[in-house]
């Protein structure tokens, strides 16, 4: 008897569950304003604007970059802070170009990911470097209506890789 009674009872606030308004919104408006916020992110690392990439990382300590060398795993706003400022102070004349960059969202709306190639152009102790195909993906989350970094990984394909060895043996 018991059995009976909880079934349907278990049955239809399954039903109410999945019926909970979920909050509407404009899915291109939402990856313009990621496209956005991808851009500034791309302007501050140019200009070494600082103030513009604490608006653009959440400043948790539970927010993950990944960088290019085998020992960048970087973990909370403050490691990842402490690695672009040293970034900031090495690099000169920075000249980042965005290619085919690909941005989804997740069906709640405050969750997006993305994937984009970069081309990034520099000076380091006064030698220029470029860098063509560097892969950058990661992963925004929206809070209080901002979208912001809370996730990133970029790696250098195995040929550019590959040229960087050469050059410094």
């Amino acid at each position: 008897m018991k059995k009976a009674f909880f079934i349907p009872v278990l049955l239809a606030l399954f039903l109410i569950a999945c019926q909970q308004e979920r909050k509407s919104f404009n899915k291109s408006d939402e990856i313009s304003k990621i496209e956005s916020v991808l851009e500034q992110y791309v302007i501050a690392n140019e200009s070494k604007d600082f103030s513009l990439i604490e608006k653009i990382w959440a400043t948790d300590d539970d927010i993950v970059l990944i960088g290019t060398d085998a020992n960048e795993k970087l973990i909370g706003w403050k490691q990842i802070k402490n690695a672009i400022k040293r970034q900031f102070s090495e690099f000169e004349d920075t000249y980042i170009a965005v290619i085919d960059q690909n941005i989804r969202i997740n069906e709640s709306g405050n969750t997006a990911w993305f994937s984009e190639f970069l081309n990034y152009n520099f000076i380091y102790q006064e030698d220029a470097r470029s860098f063509e195909g560097i892969r950058f993906t990661g992963v925004l989350e929206k809070r209080d209506g901002q979208w912001v970094l809370v996730q990133g990984h970029l790696s250098i394909p195995v040929s550019k890789a590959a040229e960087m060895v050469k050059r410094e043996s």
